[in-house]
């Protein structure tokens, strides 16, 4: 992956270690296709956070959004996962929206697929 890229140019390396070359790659389609790459990568990536001992007790996966994620996995409408869960449909539409952005899904098949790289499920 590139190491350094903009919009003009990028610097890929050429090898490892510490005594690697790099290539500059000006705007071209090369460059175009490389940046289009680092996007995708970008969005499909997870974030890295600190741990420490003291977890957040409103650290993300909590009960609740492992039991929406569970139910939403089983395939249950948004309909029955209220009446399951005793909430309005408009809450159960909100908190999927939050988790969507939280885990950057642009759809509820990317919400699973996210949610189960980081162990969520």
């Amino acid at each position: 992956m590139p190491r350094t890229c903009t919009r003009t140019c990028c610097v890929l390396p050429r090898g490892s270690g510490d005594d690697a070359d790099a290539m500059l790659v000006h705007r071209s389609r090369l460059l175009h296709g490389l940046s289009e790459l680092f996007e995708v990568f970008w969005r499909l990536g997870a974030p890295i956070h600190a741990t420490t001992d003291a977890a957040q007790p409103e650290a993300e996966p909590t009960a609740a959004t492992q039991r929406l994620l569970a139910l939403l996995t089983a395939g249950l409408t948004d309909e029955a996962i209220a009446r399951d869960l005793g909430v309005s449909n408009r809450t159960v539409h909100r908190r999927v929206s939050r988790l969507q952005e939280l885990l950057g899904a642009r759809s509820r098949f990317q919400l699973g697929v996210q949610a189960s790289r980081r162990g969520w499920l």
